[in-house]
């Protein structure tokens, strides 16, 4: 068992290492290593179109996974009062969405969002003062709004479970000491569960950061990251990509083990 470990460890970590390895890579080509050198990376924050497809993806990730947090949140402390059936209803909906594979999450939010533009621009164009009106599309807002709904269910999956392993005498003593209840949440159960909050928040950023395969039926005209760099692999694989790939790869393991040891931390206190 021991071997079969190793083996499937180094089957899946070993092309990223390659990656890695050709990131630092001294010649034009991608797969022949003709000495080390940081030039790649030079190249690829200098790149205009590099740069923008980033900005795009640290704005889509910052509003997505902060409006991830608090709708995650509200959702999971409504959840702690719900019992019996709708609980069980609720708990499928919210493991189904982590489960099912994004492109069909791809599909289908594309196949929504194409069908409620069609209905509501003649309605905007009925209603509007002007005849320049504005005319709802595939684009920034459709990025957010489907990162939003499918990171916020890892929200609800994290918060609950800091809110399952909460002490209920300590928002019960809260009550028998005449709080309300909007001073009890903000003065006992917000502060327990903000290291959850946030580690939500890290792994949220994170998925709408690396997400490809969903911003590629809804993102429209914008370029992210991810899409920058298909778009790039089809006319060929180079260095500055496997740098692209080393950084993105750096800064989401970096977020995902902050958000781990955030939690280790609550979790122990």
């Amino acid at each position: 068992m021991r071997l079969y470990a190793i083996f499937v460890y180094l089957f899946l970590y070993t092309p990223i290492a390659i990656i890695a390895l050709f990131s630092f890579n001294a010649g034009r080509h991608a797969s022949q290593l003709q000495g080390f050198s940081l030039k790649w990376y030079g190249t690829a924050l200098s790149n205009p179109f590099v740069m923008d497809a980033l900005e795009t993806s640290i704005v889509v990730g910052l509003i997505a996974a902060t409006l991830a947090s608090l709708f995650g949140t509200m959702a999971a402390v409504a959840l702690q009062g719900v019992r019996g059936p709708v609980r069980a209803l609720f708990d499928m909906m919210i493991y189904v969405a982590v489960m099912i594979p994004g492109i069909v999450i791809g599909i289908a939010t594309l196949i929504a969002l194409v069908t409620a533009f069609d209905h509501l621009n003649p309605w905007l164009a009925a209603i509007w003062p002007t005849q320049s009106a504005p005319q709802l599309s595939m684009g920034k807002l459709s990025l957010i709004g489907a990162h939003t709904m499918f990171t916020m269910a890892l929200v609800i999956i994290i918060v609950r479970a800091r809110l399952s392993g909460m002490d209920r005498a300590l928002t019960e003593a809260s009550a028998d000491l005449y709080a309300t209840p909007m001073t009890t949440f903000l003065r006992v159960t917000l502060p327990l569960i903000a290291p959850a909050i946030l580690a939500g928040f890290l792994l949220s950023f994170t998925f709408s950061f690396d997400d490809f395969i969903i911003a590629f039926f809804v993102a429209g005209s914008e370029t992210t990251l991810p899409i920058y760099v298909f778009s790039s692999i089809r006319r060929g694989v180079t260095p500055e990509i496997n740098a692209i790939g080393t950084m993105v790869l750096a800064v989401s393991l970096v977020l995902l083990i902050i958000a781990q040891l955030i939690l280790r931390r609550s979790d122990n206190r």
